[in-house]
């Protein structure tokens, strides 16, 4: 997939002002509309310049697409940073998802914004004039593994975009302490109420919902409410068994690994994953690391090891006739 440059589509600089983006599409939709224009890439290209307008016309998806894109270039090889979006504060206005012929690289960017559209509830309060509830807010944050294990209050600060009087887009700063509940897994979501857009009359504000997602661990990875840990052994421990201290997000434990253990053998510790109802497992998955042959010993111990032990992990090839 491709980067597409919306500003290079548009014809304008990236620091534009929003009136001058909005000028600059009317212009675009006259000539390239599919009933008037000559030209032969017509659709294609009005298709093309609604998408680019879709985007910068909105100071939210304008702010994310702008951190996003700015080490990209038109016709790159493109593909969206994992949590690229974490941190930013958006209202209901997205329309991915089945919003109607937009490209994939729109949609990789913001095509799982439509999920979390905006909730208005309008009408006239008794003798108080018109009235709106405001809208949800939405945005990614992203948490560490051991405040889902344990439960934890947190300052989290989101990115809010805005227009400047002077039309162009900048960044403002939302920041609120968030509890994180014990046993929350990626992809669930904090309702913060009242803590979206304000109402109107008197009306009540939105809410602020929080997807949650893990930060990388240097230890831990993890799937559904299961924890996994790469766990490096030596190859005697491996072959011959061996009691090793393993950390888990609950303490230190005494691991026994089996003898003749092979590379890639899962070892389940029920009930030490993240906390739930039903309890996640950590699953400890073996690695086996090989000592390094830099001194005359242990390269004189690795040659008596070819010598005296008849292995060879390639046999099945041969039997397969591969």
């Amino acid at each position: 997939m491709e980067y597409v440059d919306y500003y290079e589509v548009m014809g304008v600089k990236r620091d534009a002002t929003q009136d001058e983006i909005k000028r600059a599409y009317r212009k675009l939709a006259r000539k390239f509309h599919p009933d008037v224009s000559k030209e032969v890439d017509a659709e294609a290209r009005f298709k093309q310049v609604g998408e680019a307008y879709e985007v910068l016309k909105d100071p939210e998806k304008r702010a994310a697409y702008d951190q996003l894109g700015a080490n990209f270039h038109s016709g790159e090889e493109f593909r969206p940073p994992p949590n690229w979006d974490a941190g930013f504060e958006f209202s209901g206005g997205f329309t991915g998802g089945d919003s109607g012929g937009f490209s994939d690289f729109f949609e990789s960017i913001f095509g799982q914004r439509g999920g979390a559209s905006a909730h208005r509830a309008g009408g006239y309060a008794r003798g108080e004039g018109f009235s709106a509830r405001g809208e949800d807010h939405h945005a990614k944050v992203l948490i560490d593994i051991d405040d889902a294990f344990t439960g934890a209050t947190r300052t989290i600060t989101l990115r809010v975009p805005k227009v400047t009087p002077d039309g162009h887009v900048s960044s403002g700063e939302h920041s609120l302490k968030v509890k994180i509940p014990k046993g929350i897994k990626p992809g669930q979501r904090i309702r913060l109420a009242g803590q979206g857009a304000p109402g109107m009359g008197q009306a009540p504000a939105g809410d602020l919902y929080l997807e949650v997602e893990f930060r990388p661990h240097a230890l831990y990875r993890v799937d559904g409410a299961d924890i996994y840990l790469d766990l490096p052994v030596t190859p005697w421990e491996a072959v011959l068994g061996a009691k090793v201290k393993v950390p888990t997000p609950g303490g230190i434990v005494d691991l026994k690994i089996p003898a003749n253990s092979s590379q890639g053998n899962k070892l389940r510790l029920k009930g030490r994953g993240l906390p739930a109802k039903k309890p996640g497992d950590l699953i400890v998955v073996i690695t086996i690391a090989l000592p390094r042959a830099d001194s005359a010993e242990a390269k004189a111990l690795y040659e008596t090891m070819a010598k005296q032990m008849a292995f060879n992990p390639r046999a099945e090839w041969e039997t397969a006739n591969v």
